[in-house]
């Protein structure tokens, strides 16, 4: 795979960069092939998640020409996303290091199931990876997304002593992993293994592939979560999916104002100077430039 992939999207977004890492709000130059070794029935990218790279034709993209694009289009982030990143680790890890060599940061959002030795490699190439943990059950896993947990439960103690920044998401759907058994459980986990600085965000479900019965997820639910998490001592939880909802800000732990205010994708107001809180001077956990 290394050297060139018939891509089937690779395209600029302006999707927000991971919530705590440098310069949150800039344009990430967004890109994925087809392919994921999970099968959620959930998937909101299922038509290239559950595709494989014959499905589509598409040009063939060198790692040097995507980085070379990526930077003529003033896009100072990379990410990785749609489907699954790690079914073409090479090829990212390629790509990432074109993109450093032009001072571009990379990122990976993943669904966390990968073995060591290729996860640390990601790790040492990336600046930032968010990791996909859809539940803290394993009949969960194994029912709804044909995966085993304890793999990714893995992955996230590896990534969390890497260079690399962490992220987590949490997709909460309602009746299969919305119940409080399973958000105590993934908020104690988080904060035992990991610690309380890792943001957490806790993302709405919408109806979806082979899920189109259910409900989104309330959003008292997500609000439900994210006040456990917060009463349980994780300094950066989130409410996700929810445009404009206050739980999408960034609050000093130490103060409790807001030092970063978004509305959709987009940083409306940011109240960090050199990693700390504007107001008090209390630290900020992330990687700032």
């Amino acid at each position: 795979m290394s050297g060139a992939v018939r891509s089937p999207s690779t395209s600029i977004r302006s999707r927000r960069s991971p919530s705590t890492t440098s310069s949150p709000g800039a344009a990430a130059f967004s890109l994925a092939t087809s392919g994921c070794p999970l099968s959620c029935s959930f998937c909101q990218n299922w038509e290239i998640s559950q595709a494989s790279p014959e499905d589509y034709r598409a040009p063939i993209s060198s790692p040097e020409l995507v980085a070379r694009t990526a930077k003529a289009r003033e896009a100072p982030v990379i990410a990785f996303t749609y489907n699954e990143p790690t079914v073409f680790a090479e090829y990212l890890i390629d790509i990432a290091r074109e993109g450093k060599r032009r001072g571009l940061r990379s990122v990976m959002i993943s669904c966390g199931i990968m073995t060591e030795e290729p996860l640390a490699e990601l790790c040492e190439t990336l600046d930032a990876i968010k990791i996909d943990l859809k539940g803290y059950d394993e009949a969960f896993y194994r029912n709804v997304c044909g995966a085993e947990l304890k793999a990714v439960l893995r992955s996230i103690r590896q990534v969390a002593k890497s260079p690399a920044h962490l992220e987590i998401v949490n997709l909460v759907v309602p009746t299969l992993n919305d119940s409080e058994r399973m958000l105590k459980g993934l908020i104690d986990w988080v904060l035992a293994e990991v610690g309380p600085d890792v943001p957490v965000h806790f993302t709405r479900f919408h109806p979806d592939y082979q899920m189109r019965n259910l409900p989104p997820t309330p959003v008292a639910t997500l609000e439900r979560a994210r006040d456990m998490a917060t009463a349980r001592g994780m300094r950066y939880a989130y409410v996700g999916n929810v445009p404009d909802h206050p739980g999408n800000h960034t609050y000093c732990p130490s103060c409790g104002k807001a030092v970063i205010r978004r509305t959709g994708f987009f940083i409306i107001e940011t109240k960090i100077n050199q990693g700390r809180c504007s107001f008090c001077r209390g630290k900020i956990a992330g990687v700032w430039s």
